[in-house]
């Protein structure tokens, strides 16, 4: 190994750990590896340094086994997220028909690491369309997608999809068209369901939303890298954190097919008052969680006449 090499890498290590980066060596690690040139590697360490988030330095995010596109200024899918991808992904598996296995790449914990894909946002493959004459079991809506993380990776790992994908912000949308392009997903710039087409109404199988879920006198407290470089309104949810999940829950039974399933993540404290809004709304509700990831998914369940 070249010393001189060896010396330029434990400075870089040297100044991330001085900035406060607990895993400065890994971090170190995926800056040299990413920078394409030394000079190059020179400007994402300064930034890394100045406290941007390391997935908007790299340009990407590990997310359920795949390399998630993700600009400046848009929200970081976070790990705790891959348990709401896993519990849509099982209902997505369930249907009407007797479970699927999912597919490598939704973090089963059970399954062995695969290295990560690189093809989420790759331009060299033809966009997939979605499937012709999909039933409504294989519609799904991503709400507050961001980047579009959670519509990528289970159009990865599910199967073919037809993706449908919402963010209020402008910088967030052209991120989920990035990513969602190769599978055919398509991606809207406007608030919750305004924007979504109306032939939808009704016919959606599974509504998906990592809403902002922060109280706001609480984001004040969130480590220095969200609060400066992501947006806010993926992150303040409101006095009680909710204001965004109840609007969602008040506007999903008009987009659900019948049986149809809406999931957003929450906090455990958060899950009673979460809970109430999901019933005041008409849906079957059930709260599934992972200690591991410290994740919390509320689930409701639109009411099938049939079954009634």
């Amino acid at each position: 190994m070249d010393p001189a090499t060896t010396a330029a890498d434990a400075l870089i290590v040297a100044r991330l750990r001085a900035a406060g980066c607990v895993f400065a060596e890994d971090e170190a690690s995926l800056l040299i590896s990413t920078a394409r040139t030394p000079e190059e590697l020179a400007v994402m360490v300064d930034r890394r340094v100045a406290g941007l988030p390391l997935e908007q330095v790299l340009g990407w995010a590990e997310f359920c086994g795949l390399r998630i596109a993700v600009d400046p200024g848009v929200f970081v899918p976070r790990r705790r997220t891959e348990f709401l991808v896993r519990q849509a992904a099982a209902v997505l598996a369930r249907g009407d028909d007797p479970p699927r296995p999912l597919r490598a790449g939704i973090a089963r914990r059970d399954d062995p690491p695969r290295p990560l894909r690189a093809g989420i946002a790759r331009r060299d493959d033809p966009p997939r369309p979605p499937r012709a004459g999909a039933s409504t079991g294989d519609i799904v809506v991503d709400l507050c997608c961001g980047a579009g993380a959670i519509g990528a990776a289970l159009a990865a790992g599910v199967g073919q999809l037809e993706v449908h994908a919402v963010d209020i912000d402008p910088a967030a949308a052209r991120c989920a068209r990035r990513n969602l392009e190769s599978s055919g997903g398509r991606v809207y710039e406007g608030d919750l369901f305004d924007p979504l087409p109306p032939a939808l109404r009704g016919r959606v199988g599974v509504i998906v939303a990592n809403v902002p879920y922060v109280p706001s006198d609480e984001v004040r407290l969130l480590p220095a890298e969200a609060r400066a470089h992501e947006p806010l309104v993926a992150l303040d949810g409101g006095p009680d954190g909710l204001d965004v999940l109840r609007r969602v829950a008040a506007g999903a039974p008009d987009w659900l097919a019948p049986g149809g399933h809406l999931l957003i993540e929450t906090s455990e404290r958060q899950v009673m008052p979460a809970i109430a809004a999901f019933e005041a709304n008409g849906l079957a509700v059930r709260v599934e969680s992972s200690d591991d990831l410290y994740a919390t998914v509320v689930i409701g369940t639109s009411v099938d006449p049939g079954d009634s």
